[in-house]
């Protein structure tokens, strides 16, 4: 049990990211607007989930002017979708191990 519990990402704990990586996987990319309103977090709260992501490198920004404001958008890069379908896999296997053992 504590191998496939060791196959979890730490970055993928937190339901915001969880849900930032979920949204960024099927969509090529999405502003940070479009992430506030989907996962119904403050701007704060987006932002340092936001920059958690960046750091690991599971995510890419990009800022552009759009008109006279400023847009900043969010793409998975190749690391974070692999290190998100591990995780995935990571939960399907403590899953499939868990109905295995009842």
């Amino acid at each position: 049990m504590k191998d496939l519990l060791d196959n979890l990402d730490k970055a993928f704990e937190s339901r915001v990211r969880l849900g930032i990586m979920a949204i960024l996987m099927v969509n090529e990319q999405v502003d940070f607007n479009q992430l506030k309103e989907l996962l119904e977090v403050t701007d704060g709260n987006l932002a340092s989930h936001l920059k958690q992501l960046e750091t690991s490198s599971y995510i890419a920004v990009s800022k552009q002017f759009v008109g006279r404001k400023p847009n900043t958008t969010y793409a998975a890069t190749e690391q974070g979708k692999i290190a998100f379908e591990q995780h995935l896999n990571a939960i399907e296997q403590l899953f499939n191990n868990k109905k295995t053992n009842i």
